[in-house]
């Protein structure tokens, strides 16, 4: 279940544990940021960054550029080396046939047989998309695997056959994980390489906090979502935030603990 996420931190005690799914999406105030959380156990999920249209455009661009050197390289290896060759020798036309088919089943393994094969040999990456940190892995954050790499990539040649790439741009701005029709048929993802590791945060709202300071069950909740989400935050809004839950509190507490700032309060009074 994938579902979005906003930056801000909801101020109202009835909200939900549910909503912290194992995967979601992440939009900040100002700009949006697609993620996805791939729980694994442990309390500690996966947080994958998801790639954008603009910059799997240039991975294929790349990949394309590396692929068209190497079919000039063995054309012109062809013109300057093998032909010449076979047009002096008995049956030379059957031979040049030969070898026209062998120069088209090449053509079709070096632009659609190139990411089958790196994808799957190199760990979900192709030249170009490592070029730019990206990675494609099975939906869940499972590497991808043979059956997965071909099924995407047969998909590719009928991208690229109507319209050239336009129906997987259509299709990529329009899914919540940016998919291409490959990526649909496949059940792939494409991330950034980096992943970080975030909280659980079921299991970190099962931890103990200070039972002495009169802070209630609801206020504790919302404390330990804020300490769960605020790395993720703006700088701003997690100090408005911080100061807007204090606030909240402060007044229901024994003691009004002046010496520690808005967010200082808040560790405390978690266990921080």
């Amino acid at each position: 279940m994938v579902r979005h996420r906003n930056a801000g931190c909801e101020l109202g005690p009835g909200a939900p544990r549910a909503a912290w799914g194992a995967r979601s999406l992440g939009r900040s105030a100002f700009k949006l940021e697609r993620s996805v959380d791939v729980r694994t156990g442990e309390a500690v999920a996966i947080r994958y960054e998801l790639a954008g249209l603009g910059s799997r455009f240039l991975a294929v661009t790349l990949d394309m550029i590396a692929q068209v050197a190497i079919v000039i390289a063995l054309g012109l290896a062809y013109g300057f080396l093998i032909a010449p060759r076979l047009a002096g020798i008995p049956f030379g036309k059957n031979v040049q046939a030969i070898a026209l088919a062998i120069g088209i089943t090449l053509f079709f393994l070096i632009f659609f047989g190139w990411f089958i094969i790196f994808e799957t040999w190199w760990s979900g990456r192709t030249p170009g998309k490592r070029a730019l940190g990206l990675r494609v892995v099975r939906d869940g954050g499972f590497p991808i695997d043979l059956g997965a790499a071909v099924i995407r990539n047969l998909v590719r040649v009928a991208e690229v056959g109507l319209g050239f790439y336009t129906l997987s741009a259509i299709s990529a701005l329009i899914s919540s994980e940016n998919k291409r029709l490959g990526d649909l048929a496949a059940g792939t993802i494409v991330v950034r390489d980096r992943a970080d590791a975030v909280p659980d945060l079921d299991a970190y709202l099962s931890r103990p906090t200070r039972s002495d300071t009169g802070l209630s069950e609801e206020d504790r909740v919302l404390i330990e979502r804020f300490l769960a989400r605020r790395t993720t935050l703006d700088p701003s809004a997690r100090l408005n935030l911080a100061t807007r839950i204090a606030q909240r509190v402060r007044p229901t507490l024994r003691a009004q603990y002046g010496n520690l700032d808005d967010e200082a309060l808040l560790e405390f009074l978690a266990g921080v």
